[in-house]
């Protein structure tokens, strides 16, 4: 029986390039080889697309030296990745799913998306429109206002708006009080993130965030547990939702560096939460996810108060997959080992494409 193609996807140019390639090492860990051939494709920071021959090249750290170029080709009577080797040959291989471990910018908000759609080849994940308003976390919070669901309070700015600060300033404090969280709208895993305490640190904040994004969202403080929840499925699978993971932040706030690097973060499966916490938290989870058309695999993150109240944070429509991410550890506790999360979203991919 001759093995379909699954071309992973990893880098890329946002600011989580690093955690991306990480989770890619667990994805191509899980793929069942006799089943499968793996193409690797690593996209280096400035956007330059490369053939990777093995997944020791990427665990060392070495992939970005590739002399083999790769893109996939946005013909869709090609289907394909085009190989290019170093004497100017051109090699078509056909793909048969693409799996873009990318997080981010140009991974995560419907860009790459749509070039799977314009060349025909199943993708793993959510597609284009739930990728991109998912991505901006504005628009996602218009979306959840509509569902009546509980978030923080919020005042957009734009950057340009930053030319007058003391206006700004101003707008902020007639809505919401100190501490705030000033976040970029389309900014990754944390980036740019800052908690300002007073009026000096909102405009250094406000500066950092439009580093990352012209739009950025100015939110009240809430204080309570940061708890996340996973989902799996969409089309003709209904939609499932994991248990309830509690993070221990090693920091003020769970922002990169506790995430990723702070071995003192911790995570608790299916914590105590207050009153019926939980199964409003999953049922909050669930309804934005297919709100925003949502398919294949998110992780919706919350807040949950003292009082028992469920806040809504943000969704991640491609969440990390590293050794220690929350997403494939949720679905382990519920009895989905990770090769078979790994092959579920594979399944789904060519079931979305397929019907």
């Amino acid at each position: 029986m001759m093995k379909e193609t699954v071309a992973v996807l990893f880098g890329g140019q946002s600011s989580e390039h690093t955690v991306s390639c990480m989770s890619a090492v667990n994805v191509i860990k899980q793929i069942d080889e006799e089943k499968y051939e793996l193409v690797l494709i690593g996209i280096t920071q400035e956007g330059r697309w490369l053939l990777v021959d093995s997944i020791k090249e990427l665990c060392e750290d070495t992939w970005r030296s590739s002399k083999k170029r790769a893109i996939i080709s946005p013909d869709r009577t090609h289907r394909c990745l085009l190989i290019f080797g170093e004497d100017g040959s051109v090699e078509k291989k056909p793909v048969d799913v693409a799996f873009p471990v990318l997080h981010g910018l140009f991974g995560e908000d419907g860009t790459i998306q749509g070039l799977f759609e314009l060349a025909g080849i199943p993708y793993v994940g959510c597609g284009v429109l739930s990728s991109a308003v998912a991505m901006d976390k504005l628009y996602t919070k218009v979306i959840v206002d509509a569902l009546g669901i509980r978030q923080a309070e919020y005042v957009p700015v734009m950057r340009e708006e930053l030319e007058d600060m003391d206006q700004v300033v101003e707008k902020v404090e007639n809505k919401l009080s100190y501490p705030v969280f000033v976040k970029p709208s389309n900014a990754g895993s944390s980036r740019g993130v800052s908690k300002a305490q007073d009026r000096d640190a909102l405009k250094k904040a406000l500066r950092d965030a439009a580093d990352h994004d012209r739009k950025i969202l100015v939110e009240e403080t809430i204080t309570g547990h940061e708890v996340e929840t996973a989902v799996l499925g969409g089309g003709k699978r209904k939609p499932q939702v994991s248990g309830v993971g509690e993070i221990l932040a090693a920091a003020d706030f769970y922002d990169y560096e506790s995430k990723y690097y702070n071995e003192e973060s911790k995570t608790v499966i299916d914590p105590c939460l207050p009153g019926n916490g939980a199964e409003e938290l999953r049922q909050a989870a669930g309804k934005i996810f297919q709100a925003i058309d949502g398919y294949g695999l998110s992780r919706v993150d919350f807040f949950v108060t003292d009082q028992g109240e469920v806040v809504f944070n943000e969704i991640n429509t491609m969440p990390g997959f590293t050794a220690i991410s929350m997403y494939p550890v949720l679905w382990e506790a519920r009895g989905i080992s990770k090769p078979q999360l790994v092959e579920e979203l594979i399944q789904c991919a060519k079931e979305r494409y397929h019907g």
